[in-house]
């Protein structure tokens, strides 16, 4: 356990939080908010600990030292100082969470931070909201809509067997290199049952990491380095089973092919990581069209989207195609978006998410 010796908990509280006491769960946070080094000498983060609430409150109370945040007029938590009597709050600000939204910059998405009072009768629903807590706010359709009840019963089931993030991510990176294969053999149904899995399974570890606040320096780099390098393996070699269908494209077309799907991919990505680098921001959190679009745009699970429905009807070569074309249609779109901000901001305009504006 790093260092907790600003942590101060108020009370106790036996009823488990995803598989750990809240005590320990607090605990977690505190390190892995670094909270030693960012509390001023004198001040310690008090915690009630018969209250669960959204990690990002820990940073929100940092922010504001010398305020407690409360619900109902009692304290949950807050950076105070050292000799405060949590219990009375006697001359202490205090900031009422109810229906109070921040903007959660890591996670793209205005949201109002859940904080409430555990008990047994709540902490499933708890867990739940610590769940979606975690969700990305801007991300694709599938992720946003299709699955979350299944990545939530997954994420569940591996807290309680006490499976670590890596091991998920592990799982999911072979499975990941099995639908490759198969795709390669022209199997495209198998192909996409092993790749669904795993892209759930996606969602699953960094779910399991964010709600067990068990994350980890490598095994982010390992979950989004295999997130980043995989896409372009799985298209080609989508191209390259196609023979097995009878449906093989011709040299130069799959040659075209692949540019644009390889090249558009790589473009894509760069012009994401230029728009964080002079922005300090994702580009899908510009504007609300940024942010709309991001559900679509051309990356893994759009993409696959077009390619089930492509082999459903029974041509999975139009699929890639398609999916091309889509992905050419997408780095036009993220190029213009990158020339707008450049232009703004050299008219002395800032370049500000439309969800930090809508942040009261």
């Amino acid at each position: 356990m790093g260092d907790i010796s600003a942590l101060r908990l108020i009370g106790d509280n036996a009823t488990p939080i995803w598989g750990m006491s809240n005590a320990e769960r607090v605990r977690r946070l505190a390190v892995k908010r670094a909270i030693a080094e960012r509390i001023a000498p004198g001040e310690a983060l008090y915690v009630n600990l018969a209250f669960a609430f959204d990690p990002t409150l820990i940073d929100e109370a940092i922010k504001r030292p010398g305020v407690a945040l409360t619900i109902g007029g009692e304290l949950v938590l807050g950076v105070l100082p050292d000799d405060t009597d949590p219990l009375r709050l006697d001359g202490i600000e205090r900031l009422p969470l109810e229906n109070r939204s921040f903007y959660n910059e890591q996670l793209r998405k205005l949201e109002t931070p859940f904080a409430e009072r555990l008990t047994p009768e709540r902490s499933r629903a708890i867990e739940r909201q610590s769940y979606f807590g975690a969700y990305k706010g801007v991300t694709d359709l599938l992720t946003k809509y299709l699955w979350p009840e299944l990545a939530l019963w997954l994420t569940r089931i591996a807290a309680r067997l006490g499976m670590t993030p890596n091991m998920v991510t592990a799982i999911g990176a072979a499975l990941c290199v099995y639908a490759t294969v198969l795709f390669a053999q022209g199997q495209y149904w198998t192909g996409m049952l092993a790749g669904f899995i795993f892209m759930v399974l996606d969602t699953v570890d960094g779910k399991l990491a964010r709600c067990t606040i068990t994350s980890s320096k490598w095994g982010n780099v390992a979950d989004h380095g295999v997130d980043l390098i995989h896409p372009p393996f799985w298209w080609y070699f989508w191209g390259v089973g196609l023979s097995a269908w009878g449906l093989a494209l011709s040299g130069q077309a799959f040659l075209l092919v692949m540019v644009a799907v390889i090249a558009g991919y790589i473009l894509q990505r760069v012009i994401e990581g230029l728009f964080i680098k002079d922005f300090g921001m994702d580009i899908h959190v510009w504007q609300k069209f940024d942010s709309r679009f991001r559900l679509i745009t051309a990356r893994r699970n759009p993409n696959m989207a077009i390619l089930f429905v492509a082999t459903l009807a029974g041509r999975p070569d139009i699929g890639l195609i398609a999916l091309a074309w889509w992905t050419v249609i997408s780095l036009i779109v993220h190029a213009v978006r990158l020339a707008q901000a450049y232009r703004m901001r050299r008219s002395g305009r800032p370049i500000v998410s439309w969800m930090e504006e809508a942040a009261p």
